[in-house]
């Protein structure tokens, strides 16, 4: 009987303030949540729970696997000790390395600095030992190290995601201001939203809360989405584990047919086509009904569901004045039409009281450093 795969400390980042729902997803994958900061949770697993992750998350941003934790006053030190770690262990010589940071030392006034020592010290360890290195960039698409640097506490860690897992890959035509895919698949988990009651997406834009609504009611993994993540380039990597777990997510798809509809409009004619788009690539188009049309006029099902408004925001001067009266006519458009309904609006904090509606209750959400709330209404019908 081979030997009990080891349990290993994660920490999972996330966008500010997207903890709790993924704390959620976490703790709805049979792990444990250790502690919870604005973004991201720790928790522990071993390397086919980390794979799992990278496959199903939908809120988290990078799957970042303990490696050590060491002490260092300076870069001198930082180099130091970490040219004495086992690097050889977990990146391959013929491989690409690349080294991201977060870091609060007074002694570092260069944000790239530390980035620089911690890869000369990976390399130089790996040609003393095997008398070869592996190459380096900036670009975070193969073996990734992540250096997360307070005081003269640091803790150097293996990012399994490389890119952000918020980039599913199918969004390619983003709009003019998109709703990034985590917080769109937060606001759809925040609401209830399983597939088995309609849901309808007026001023859809790029189609992100449809697709990620799609991707939740048809049980896909999003990672799916992704050929390539950080951990297929690591000497770690177990390839046949990899393609069984992907397997089984593509097994744990359901059949569609019992999806309730959604139904996603916009009044621009360019950016339904592009929600539409966007909506093949991501391989749900056949479970969104797209139209072009103004959010007032938006087809709504007989049987009530779910509506979500994403409002403008209007970030210069003098646009929260001019988007009142559409504010004015989104609190309308849910008073006349989605009696029954469950009804939200997710938009900047300053436009809250701008609907005309009384809210059952206010969400506060970072939207890209934007301070947001989704309101949600209780339209009784």
């Amino acid at each position: 009987m081979p030997p009990a795969e080891p349990s290993r400390p994660f920490r999972v980042s996330c966008a500010p303030g997207l903890a709790p729902w993924l704390s959620r997803e976490i703790e709805s994958m049979g792990l444990p949540v250790e502690k919870t900061d604005h973004t991201g949770v720790t928790t522990r697993g071993t390397m086919h729970d980390g794979m799992k992750m990278l496959l199903w998350l939908r809120t988290g941003f990078h799957v970042h696997q303990r490696f050590a934790d060491i002490r260092a006053t300076d870069a001198d030190m930082l180099y130091a000790e970490t040219v004495r770690l086992p690097w050889e262990r977990v990146i391959p010589t013929e491989g690409c390395l690349s080294v991201v940071s977060a870091v609060d030392n007074p002694t570092i006034t260069n944000s790239m600095f530390p980035n620089v020592k911690v890869k000369d010290a990976i390399v130089d360890r790996m040609t003393k030992i095997h008398g070869s290195r592996p190459d380096s960039n900036s670009r975070a698409d193969h073996a990734v190290i992540h250096l997360f640097w307070k005081g003269d506490q640091a803790r150097l860690s293996l990012d399994f995601a490389g890119p952000k897992l918020s980039d599913r890959g199918y969004r390619r035509e983003p709009g003019k201001a998109p709703l990034r895919e985590t917080t769109a698949a937060a606001i759809l988990m925040e609401t209830g939203y399983d597939g088995s009651r309609p849901l309808v997406v007026p001023m859809c834009g790029s189609g992100t809360i449809a697709i990620e609504a799609a991707l939740m009611a048809a049980h896909r993994a999003p990672g799916l989405l992704r050929s390539r993540y950080g951990i297929q380039h690591l000497e770690t990597f177990d390839e046949e584990a990899w393609r069984d777990i992907r397997a089984e997510a593509k097994r744990d798809a359901i059949k569609t047919t019992g999806i309730a509809p959604i139904i996603a409009t916009d009044i621009d004619p360019s950016m339904v086509a592009s929600a539409g788009r966007n909506a093949r690539t991501a391989g749900v188009e056949h479970l969104i009904e797209f139209s072009t049309c103004d959010f007032a006029d938006t087809p709504m099902p007989d049987a009530p569901g779910t509506v979500i408004m994403h409002g403008e925001y209007g970030l210069r001067l003098g646009d929260a004045e001019e988007l009142a009266p559409t504010y004015a006519r989104m609190g309308d458009f849910l008073k006349q039409r989605c009696a029954g309904w469950d009804g939200y609006v997710f938009t900047a904090r300053e436009h809250a009281g701008r609907i005309g509606l009384k809210s059952a209750q206010r969400t506060p959400f970072d939207n890209a450093g934007i301070d947001c709330r989704l309101l949600r209404f209780e339209l009784y019908s």
